[in-house]
């Protein structure tokens, strides 16, 4: 399944990004995120030289409805805010796509990592693009489910053969020695290696394929 990282320039005209890009020094980290019909509720560990400042200019800014200072050490407070203005919340929302929490927002950009389908990348990126914010892909990689794409003892196997040297270039360890190495008949250790290199290459042929993207 691919795994995206995302960096997202946030609208100028939202609370986060104008708090943001005037306390660039400023480091806001959401930790839970709950979006509503048209408002959303957030907990964000605020880190700045200048907190309270920062902490009451969000309280006062236009989309924030309350702010609440749960606890606060030096320089760092845990807040939790309701806003009317949920506009990250939004293009997630939208497309169905799980976001990984925490992450990070410094200086009007937010830092994004999601694992989907490519369908619904795909869909994330037109949301993003419909609600007017600008991102850009720092890394696309498609990532080998091996929990499903294996069975027990071919992972046990592929990961002695690893560990082994037996991938290595040159090989550190010949199939004979990783059949002794695992405890198998040679035959046997031969049958597994090849059925779990099979699935391994049919997956990476098939992402390649694929082409995992936002587009």
């Amino acid at each position: 399944m691919p795994r995206a990282e995302l960096t997202l320039t946030v609208p100028e005209d939202t609370w986060i990004g104008a708090v943001s890009r005037r306390y660039d020094a400023a480091t806001v980290r959401i930790l839970s995120a709950f979006p509503g019909e048209e408002t959303g509720v957030g907990l964000a560990e605020v880190t700045a030289e200048d907190l309270p400042e920062l902490l009451s200019d969000v309280e006062a800014a236009d989309g924030v409805d309350s702010l609440e200072l749960l606890g606060h050490r030096d320089g760092t407070a845990l807040v939790q805010f309701e806003t009317n203005s949920p506009l990250l919340l939004s293009p997630v929302q939208g497309s169905g796509v799980p976001l990984e929490l925490p992450f990070t927002i410094r200086d009007g950009e937010a830092r994004w990592e999601i694992t989907a389908p490519q369908s619904r990348l795909s869909e994330l990126g037109r949301q993003l693009d419909e609600f007017g914010i600008p991102f850009r892909v720092e890394r696309v990689e498609q990532h080998v489910e091996t929990d499903r794409l294996l069975t027990e003892n071919q992972r046990k196997l592929v990961g002695a053969a690893v560990e082994a040297g037996y991938y290595d270039t040159p090989r550190q360890c010949s199939l004979t020695d990783l059949a002794e190495r695992v405890g198998i008949a040679k035959s046997t250790c031969s049958e597994t290696l090849h059925r779990a290199e099979e699935q391994i290459i049919k997956q990476f042929a098939e992402s390649e394929t694929a082409g995992p993207s936002l587009s």
